[in-house]
């Protein structure tokens, strides 16, 4: 984690700048975040795809569990 004077630096990316921004700058639903370090925030859509995939791979395996108590 970044730290600046040995506090937590939080990293937000901004979709409708497509810019990294230290700290929360802009407005709620402008921003993905908080994110840990600037790469990671820069990665903001990557990393949510791959949440979603994850999510979607699981919510089928659920459905498939369902599907084999009935």
């Amino acid at each position: 984690m970044t730290t600046m004077n040995g506090e937590p630096v939080e990293y937000y990316y901004n979709l409708r700048t497509k810019m990294v921004e230290r700290g929360r700058v802009s407005a709620w639903e402008d921003i993905m975040g908080p994110y840990e370090s600037h790469d990671d925030a820069e990665r903001a859509l990557e990393i949510a795809a791959a949440r979603n995939a994850d999510w979607d791979e699981d919510d089928a395996a659920w459905n498939d569990d369902e599907d084999e108590r009935r």
